[in-house]
């Protein structure tokens, strides 16, 4: 099969614009995968944070106090 000049520049400019595709597509996995090792971490530091704390005590809060002169 035999191409002409116009075809190999057709089929040059879809090859640049597939390997720009695929650039990019590698850049946005990169990105997200370097998210998702930060999430993980993050996790596990909370998580000993966790352990080294103990349980959690939740106390109930006060009802802001009154000035006298707001009573008044």
């Amino acid at each position: 099969m035999a191409y002409n000049q116009e075809d190999a520049s057709s089929l040059e400019q879809l090859l640049e614009s597939l390997i720009k595709m695929v650039g990019k597509g590698n850049q946005k996995v990169d990105s997200l995968q370097k998210r998702v090792s930060q999430l993980e971490w993050i996790l596990k530091e909370q998580h000993l944070e966790v352990k080294d704390r103990g349980p959690v005590i939740v106390y109930a809060t006060l009802p802001p106090s009154r000035k006298t002169s707001e009573t008044h």
